[in-house]
């Protein structure tokens, strides 16, 4: 378990930093120098080095990621073969799925943070890190609210308002940080669980038919298993099923 949730972080800061190159390309030239004078303030750079150690966790827990890897996990532990593909893959390949499904939030937040970094190099600092965090939580928040579940951003709505004091209570909205973090990511954990247990039917079937034939044909040393995995394969790679996998996992995401 440690050993994957390092691999887990590896491929997350990847990702960051692949974020961040994409970010930097797509700005506009005047935008760009902005930036090299911004990262040479020194507050800059440190609040910037602190914030790049909470971008693996981030990125793990409020993108498309969550559902993404929680499926390609589930769709390996269904084919039977344990080690393969590796961890490592799965994660890369649920990096990338993630990249595809959140570009449009990552081109709402380049549009509006480029802007910030066309003044001069001597741009006030804090207005700068308060207009970045404008930038990027405006569209994410609209990207946990329209991919939440009303259920659970109620639910998460009405436990946000029980544990504030009675006169704090009318201060929350449904649109807390601590309401649609919570809601998305429960919502994303229970459509992955729906999602895999349609995934686990049919090769649930195969071994219960090939289990079947072997009881019927008296060779109960034989281990299911090792009969039914050649099966599973060939019905998943004739349905192509990785492709349709991963397309209806990018496709599954939305932005208002």
């Amino acid at each position: 378990m440690q050993r994957r949730n390092k691999l887990a972080a590896s491929g997350a800061s990847l990702i960051a930093i692949v974020l961040l190159a994409s970010t930097s390309s797509a700005a506009p030239a005047g935008a760009e120098s902005g930036v090299i004078d911004f990262f040479r303030q020194p507050a800059a750079l440190v609040l910037v080095v602190g914030l790049a150690t909470l971008l693996p966790f981030a990125f793990m827990a409020l993108t498309a990621f969550v559902k993404i890897s929680t499926v390609l996990q589930i769709v390996k532990g269904a084919i039977g073969v344990q080690s393969v593909p590796s961890n490592s893959i799965i994660i890369a390949l649920s990096a990338a799925l993630t990249l595809l499904a959140m570009g449009p939030v990552g081109t709402r937040i380049v549009d509006r943070a480029a802007p910030l970094f066309t003044g001069s190099a001597s741009q006030d600092t804090v207005k700068v890190v308060g207009g970045l965090f404008r930038a990027v939580g405006d569209p994410m928040r609209d990207f946990l609210r329209s991919n939440a579940s009303p259920r659970e951003k109620h639910r998460f709505f009405e436990l946000a308002k029980k544990a504030r004091p009675a006169l704090e209570r009318e201060q929350v909205t449904d649109s807390d940080w601590v309401v649609i973090i919570p809601g998305f990511v429960v919502t994303q954990l229970i459509e992955a669980f729906a999602l895999g247990f349609l995934i686990y039917l049919p090769f649930l079937v195969i071994d219960l038919v090939i289990s079947n034939v072997l009881l019927a044909l008296g060779m109960q040393m034989v281990t299911p298993t090792q009969v039914s995995l050649p099966f599973k394969l060939l019905l998943f790679v004739a349905i192509d099923g990785w492709g349709l996998i991963s397309q209806a996992l990018v496709t599954g995401y939305h932005l208002t």
